[in-house]
């Protein structure tokens, strides 16, 4: 699936984009069912769904409206869409994945859609994806599958190259758990950030330790990710899932070993959000757990 310098560049850098992964059929479906959630969200002025744990499955901005829509986090579609479980589960972006991690397996850890609208609010201060789920090591590997063009105009992931090879940084500050970097790493750290772009069906590959980012999207054009995350088989998740759901810990692709494997680090366990996803904790605004 991927060459031996994809695989490289992947260790190097942190990041990896790969245009054409999947094919149009697979992505007519994803963008049929989005479309439909966007439609329902119409209907509704708040978080609504519930999902395994009892939170809402769908999340709407601030600036939401039927007219207006601002539908922002679909959490576990999986669990509510066949297109979706099947790219997640038994697509080349799983394929792609188990390279990258290098495992004898690979376990499904979580899912969600993360969409900026046209002209939404929504954006994404800078973190790393494992202090949110961490395990005994950091062989995980988000894939963010771009379900529509994804251009330097509408909300682009924006990452730093290498940075996962560097510390894991708080991301709490003042007692509580912000899901985001303090000012100082920032101003360190973020200056030079790279751009993913791409066209539908392109997947970037990222490590759990890559710092990243996204504006809001200042475009006419949508930006819909659907996000997965992926475990080597031998990872021990330490504490809760943000988003359960019961397809959690599925052996996509190799063996059982029956293993822990584990890697020196050191964290603060990340608390849970009530509300329906973490924009609220980078907002300020959720009441904890």
């Amino acid at each position: 699936m991927l060459s031996h310098s994809q695989i490289e560049q992947f260790h190097r850098d942190g990041y990896l984009v790969v245009e054409n992964v999947l094919a149009a059929d697979e992505l007519t479906a994803l963008n049929d069912a989005f479309n439909r959630w966007v439609d329902d969200s119409r209907e509704q002025t708040a978080a609504y769904g519930e999902t395994l744990d009892r939170r809402a499955r769908f999340d709407v901005g601030g600036d939401h409206s039927a007219e207006h829509p601002s539908l922002r986090r679909v959490a576990s579609p999986t669990e509510i869409s066949p297109a979706y479980l099947q790219v997640a589960t038994d697509s080349r972006m799983a394929d792609m994945v188990h390279e990258l991690i290098g495992a004898a397996g690979v376990r499904l850890h979580h899912s969600k859609v993360n969409s900026k609208l046209p002209g939404t609010e929504t954006q994404v201060k800078w973190h790393q994806d494992f202090l949110f789920t961490p395990h005994s090591n950091d062989d995980l590997v988000t894939a963010l599958l771009m379900v529509g063009e994804v251009t330097a105009e509408n909300g682009p992931l924006q990452v730093i190259p290498g940075s996962h090879k560097q510390p894991l940084y708080s991301h709490w500050q003042d007692g509580r758990f912000t899901g985001s970097v303090d000012d100082s790493v920032i101003a360190r750290e973020c200056q030079s950030p790279v751009e993913c772009i791409g066209p539908a069906g392109s997947v970037c590959f990222m490590h759990t330790r890559l710092l990243h980012a996204s504006a809001p999207n200042a475009s006419r054009l949508p930006r819909t990710l659907f996000i997965t995350v992926y475990a080597a088989e031998d990872a021990l998740p330490y504490g809760d899932n943000p988003l359960p759901s019961r397809h959690q810990g599925m052996l996509v692709r190799g063996e059982e070993s029956g293993a822990v494997r584990t890697t020196a680090n050191v964290l603060k366990l990340p608390q849970k959000p009530n509300g329906a996803s973490f924009f609220v904790q980078q907002a300020g605004s959720d009441a904890m757990t």
